[in-house]
């Protein structure tokens, strides 16, 4: 069976996402939503970069929630909770990078109806978190006994993600670190965050206290620093460190960090990728313990992250891939508890079906 699949927004995540559904045997697009009227009209193949493909992109997201289509990939900026339900009661499923990894104790009655009346199912997914912060943790978690802490941790260099409005007014670099303080990252991540730690805390077990922990340190340039957004002058914040934490008594046993840094060059001592590089980080201590590093997501240099991003696009993927299995699902949200195991597929030219 092939689905057919409507992708919403073609920044960079949409963009890859276009790229995968059209190289995926068991998927069609059938539609494309975007936020711009410069988009309006345009090929959705070409504003991916993979050439013509006959669908037009528009900026009608009522035709769009009319159209008979099967799933919505859903990756605009923010999400839009109010549409979510409009598709998901039009019948169509929705799988997003935005949030819903693991809705645990908040209040999801408005989507689980949503999800009754159009009979569909939502699923959030992603790369850290939904993937890297909770769906490898666990999977490595199965190889120890006694787990006492889960740690989920990304070390990047900023520089590589392409949009400079984002990383100057809402992430706040280039600020002062009084400016800096004040970020809402803190809180925006946090809860996607939080929705992955409280799925480790509740399947490993751990009583839990009432309420996390979070950090935010900021390291400032010594030597002003070349960037995307401008060049970034001594005593302007140029790395940044977010952790959340959960514990037991006080004692942290889930933490979750991002390490974003502007190069490694001219920063406070201390501050930097360290030998490995660039990379993701999952450790479980426990009996035995174990530490699973992930390179590969990140770009060989800035230029070509600003063209494509490898993390970015294993974002997209990791949606893409969950399409059918959610096609599948019993209506509701689904998290990685719920669904099977979620593979990729062959390329086209070495799938059974084309051999």
């Amino acid at each position: 069976m092939v689905y057919k699949v409507i992708q919403w927004a073609t920044g960079g995540v949409g963009r890859a996402a276009i790229e995968y559904i059209c190289a995926h045997l068991e998927l069609e697009l059938v539609g494309c939503w975007v936020s711009s009227e410069a988009k309006q009209g345009r090929d959705a193949g070409e504003l991916a970069g993979i050439g013509p493909i006959g669908i037009t992109a528009t900026t009608d997201a009522e035709a769009l929630i009319a159209m008979a289509a099967d799933c919505v990939m859903y990756s605009p900026v923010m999400a839009d909770r109010e549409l979510v339900c409009r598709l998901l009661a039009s019948g169509k499923n929705v799988v997003t990078p935005l949030g819903w990894f693991y809705p645990g104790n908040r209040d999801v009655a408005d989507l689980e109806a949503a999800c009754r009346e159009g009979d569909s199912t939502l699923h959030g997914t992603g790369i850290h978190p939904g993937g890297i912060t909770e769906r490898f943790p666990l999977m490595v978690s199965a190889l120890s006994a006694a787990v006492t802490h889960v740690r989920a941790e990304e070390f990047s260099d900023i520089r590589t993600y392409g949009a400079p409005e984002v990383i100057s007014d809402i992430m706040l670099f280039g600020k002062t670190p009084e400016e800096a303080a004040s970020s809402p990252m803190v809180g925006f991540l946090g809860d996607g965050f939080g929705q992955s730690m409280d799925m480790i805390a509740d399947e490993l077990g751990f009583a839990v206290d009432p309420d996390p922990l979070s950090l935010h340190e900021v390291a400032v340039a010594t030597a002003p620093i070349d960037s995307p957004i401008g060049v970034i002058e001594p005593g302007r914040v140029a790395a940044q460190r977010f952790t959340w934490q959960r514990t037991v008594a006080g004692e942290p046993v889930i933490t979750v960090r991002v390490n974003w840094f502007m190069g490694e060059e001219h920063l406070d001592a201390g501050w930097c990728f360290g030998p490995e590089g660039e990379r993701f980080e999952v450790e479980v201590t426990g009996d035995p313990g174990a530490q699973v590093t992930f390179h590969g997501w990140h770009p060989e240099s800035i230029a070509a992250g600003l063209v494509r991003n490898p993390g970015i696009v294993a974002t997209a993927n990791h949606g893409v891939s969950a399409i059918p299995y959610v096609c599948r699902a019993a209506p509701g949200i689904k998290t990685y508890l719920d669904l099977p195991l979620i593979a990729g597929r062959a390329a086209p030219h070495l799938a059974a079906e084309h051999n």
